[in-house]
């Protein structure tokens, strides 16, 4: 943790050497001050010696300028140092997360990332801060004043020397117990945090159904999970302050007693007035040392556990990698499934098992099936976005884990269920597709994507604004948009997953046309729910269960395949759409 950490220090090494530096330089000034202040008292005020007392002085003044100057370097350095470090983890943290496979994301929450990027690196910076001019200065100032002070009194200073290693036990068995819970409440915070992200993107169901009072209830839950383990640490922390007070007063009172009598019975020739008063302050030097060195494990152990969060996702290696001599041309479109068989790691259920197919380039199949047959998941394994369990996946008959991913993900367009817009203009999430398209390629695609239909009814047509998420525009109208940004990629495969549901069947029959006669050498793939969709396939496949129940044309299926023939007579019986919902949950 501490090695994946000190690798983001990179670019601020220089502050963060120059920041300890000017904290000790401080500190030494600071402990010049007391030993001036008792010669000013016992060669100058006892010895009623006016000049002694002005250049002794002028010279603490010089060393409070002196370190005043350090204390401010400290500061300065020190926030770089800390803000550099916040900015390295957090781009880190991004850049390596753009990296995983779905088989990593599927390991965290997106609330538990948001919250490892905000708050658990908010503490890191904190922490590291706090390590880098406290951390430095509470220990050189401790053991620079315990130094003077035996220097001055063996006796007395053994004092300072007994209390130093009470409170440190006390400090050290707070720290320990509260890290456990500060460790427990971070993990909390994932949950609260998904709570909010929860009910915000779905406000308007929550609305709609009106369920204000249960959403309440549940952040409240969760809210109430985090303050109880907070209050557990924070509890424990409280003893900090009263163990540290007890601590300075007895030895003020031990040192001013112990230190008065030594004066009066030696006659202020074994102990004087101002070593005595040099004593008191290096007493509060040393137990002000203890009481930054208490903050400074106060901090650590709230950071402890978000410096764990954080090198885990920062180590976290994703599972798909390009081989040591990719393969960087596909061929053509053509798809063989060999004996394929599929199971997700974060449960290990098997989704698919023994798919057996081949694919001519710029074929158009279809993909039927009930709700939990793992559609989904067949076509997510050709741009590897998974990788096969058993058997092998061929696109232009190279396995398609010998490509180079990019070249790969650059030739498979995959227009996903969940269909996502950014904000921006509609040409800029157009051009996610192809950055470099121009305009011309731009509303080719949408004439494609039957999209143009509704873009030049916008006043500001493909300069168009759209909100996070496409909130501003239609189902099918985000869908219409999605199609036209893959169609952009010129891609060897296209894959719709469900991509019209949200369109009427006139428009995706016009779609599908489009298709036929602008890209008929690209392979298409389109799961849908609805028979018209893919009642002009080459090849419609039906899957149950994570198996093949059926292949062929639809009309060889409409004779032969029983689920194929029920949701054929249903939705030409005014049964609606179909009843595909037989097995649970989509894979």
């Amino acid at each position: 943790m501490i090695k994946t950490l000190y690798k983001q220090i990179d670019g601020f090494k220089l502050v963060s050497v120059l920041t300890p530096l000017c904290m000790l330089g401080e500190v030494v000034m600071e402990m010049i001050v007391p030993r001036l202040m008792s010669s000013i008292i016992d060669d100058g005020v006892t010895a009623g010696n006016m000049q002694h007392i002005y250049t002794t002085g002028g010279w603490m003044i010089v060393a409070a300028l002196v370190g005043l100057a350090f204390g401010v370097g400290g500061a300065v350095f020190g926030s770089k140092a800390a803000t550099g470090l916040a900015r390295n983890l957090r781009k880190s943290m991004f850049r390596n997360i753009q990296t995983f496979s779905f088989a990593n994301i599927d390991k965290y929450s997106t609330a538990g990332l948001v919250t490892r990027m905000t708050t658990d690196v908010t503490n890191i910076q904190n922490a590291y801060q706090m390590i880098l001019r406290m951390a430095i200065r509470a220990p050189s100032s401790m053991i620079i004043a315990m130094i003077m002070s035996f220097t001055i009194n063996r006796e007395l200073a053994t004092i300072y020397l007994v209390a130093v290693i009470a409170l440190g036990g006390v400090l050290m068995y707070i720290m320990s117990h509260s890290t456990r819970y500060f460790t427990e409440a971070f993990r909390k915070y994932d949950d609260l945090n998904e709570s909010v992200q929860e009910n915000v993107s779905a406000i308007r169901v929550v609305k709609a159904y009106v369920r204000e009072r249960f959403e309440g209830e549940k952040f409240q839950k969760a809210s109430e999970n985090v303050r109880r383990l907070l209050l557990r640490a924070e509890l424990l922390l409280s003893f900090n302050a009263p163990a540290m007070q007890l601590t300075v007063y007895s030895c003020i009172l031990l040192i001013s007693w112990l230190g008065a009598r030594l004066i009066v019975s030696s006659g202020a020739t074994a102990f004087t007035t101002g070593e005595l008063m040099s004593m008191l302050a290096y007493c509060m030097n040393i137990l002000m040392s203890l009481m930054m060195l208490s903050m400074v494990f106060v901090m650590i152990s709230m950071s402890a556990a978000s410096a764990r969060r954080v090198a885990e996702v920062l180590n976290e290696e994703t599972s798909l990698s390009n081989p040591e001599h990719p393969v960087t041309e596909v061929k053509d479109g053509s798809v063989e499934f060999e004996h394929v068989g599929f199971r997700y790691k974060r449960d290990g259920r098997e989704v698919l098992s023994d798919i057996d197919l081949n694919i001519r380039s710029g074929e158009t199949v279809g993909i039927i099936g009930g709700t939990g047959s793992a559609k989904t998941s067949l076509v997510q394994l050709l741009p590897r976005l998974y990788d096969v369990s058993a058997g092998t996946v061929r696109i232009g008959g190279v396995d398609v884990r010998k490509y180079d991913l990019e070249v790969l993900r650059n030739s498979v367009a995959m227009v996903l269920q969940k269909n996502e817009l950014f904000s921006g203009t509609i040409a800029e999430n157009l051009r996610w597709g192809n950055e470099n398209a121009t305009d011309e390629e731009l509303q080719d695609a949408c004439r494609q994507a039957c999209a143009d239909e509704f873009i030049e009814r916008f006043p500001d047509k493909y300069e168009t604004h759209i909100e996070q998420g496409g909130t501003n525009v239609s189902g099918g109208q985000k869908q219409r948009l999605c199609i036209a940004r893959a169609l952009l990629k010129k891609p060897k495969i296209l894959i719709l997953d469900d991509s019209t549901s949200a369109v009427d069947t006139a428009t995706d029959a016009k779609i599908r046309k489009s298709f036929a006669e602008k890209i008929p050498g690209t392979t298409v793939f389109i799961i849908a729910q609805r028979i018209s969709s893919v009642q002009n396939a080459d090849h419609v496949l039906v899957l149950e269960g994570g198996r093949i129940s059926g292949w062929g044309t639809p009309d060889e299926l409409l004779k032969t395949n029983k689920i194929y023939q029920e949701v054929y007579n249903s939705q030409n019986q005014g049964g609606g759409e179909g009843d595909f919902d037989r097995k649970g949950d989509e894979a």
